[in-house]
């Protein structure tokens, strides 16, 4: 963890093989091969992350070849974040978004690692997303799950999209009830 603790890129690329691959499956950031990320890491990840930032695992799976954590991604956004927010300026808002990653191995080096998670509870935590968004559709006379039909055609339409209770619920079973958007 190199690109967290120390801030290194040079440290980050000596666990890696000669032909990583690393992909941020939301954004489509990362790189391959070890060009690419080197100047992923330093220009777009190591560096861009806040000061603040922390992961805090949850749970980690090992296997032969693989390594499986779910972790939470904390920080505020108080700088570009690039990698994972592109084109979006910093808002200020404290930020908790749940996370996995898999990591293949070869040897004692990274192969290549996949990173997701849900980038709508991501934007939503920043005040980006709305959960009720303008919709405006043709709704059946006994209207939809989730929403109130009116008399205009318009529905009253919510986002599943539950923001920071994701991390709270990942964190904590008990944190959250289940099954609040049905």
């Amino acid at each position: 963890m190199f690109e967290f603790a120390e801030r290194s890129v040079e440290k980050t690329m000596a666990t890696m093989v000669q032909e990583p691959y690393v992909n941020h499956v939301p954004t489509l950031t990362g790189g391959i091969g070890r060009e690419d990320l080197t100047a992923f890491y330093r220009d777009h990840f190591i560096f861009s992350n806040p000061a603040d930032t922390e992961l805090e695992l949850i749970s980690r799976t090992v296997g032969i070849d693989r390594v499986v954590d779910e972790f939470i991604f904390k920080f505020t956004h108080d700088t570009i974040v690039d990698w994972l927010f592109p084109g979006i300026p910093p808002t200020g808002h404290k930020v908790a978004i749940p996370m996995m990653a898999v990591v293949n191995i070869r040897g004692d080096r990274l192969y290549h690692e996949h990173i997701s998670w849900d980038q709508a509870t991501a934007l939503a935590q920043l005040g980006l997303l709305p959960t009720h968004p303008a919709y405006s559709q043709a709704v059946a006379k006994n209207g939809m799950n989730g929403a109130n039909d009116t008399t205009n055609g318009h529905i009253d339409l919510k986002l599943p999209i539950a923001g920071v209770a994701t991390a709270e619920k990942m964190r904590d079973k008990n944190s959250v009830p289940s099954n609040l958007m049905f």
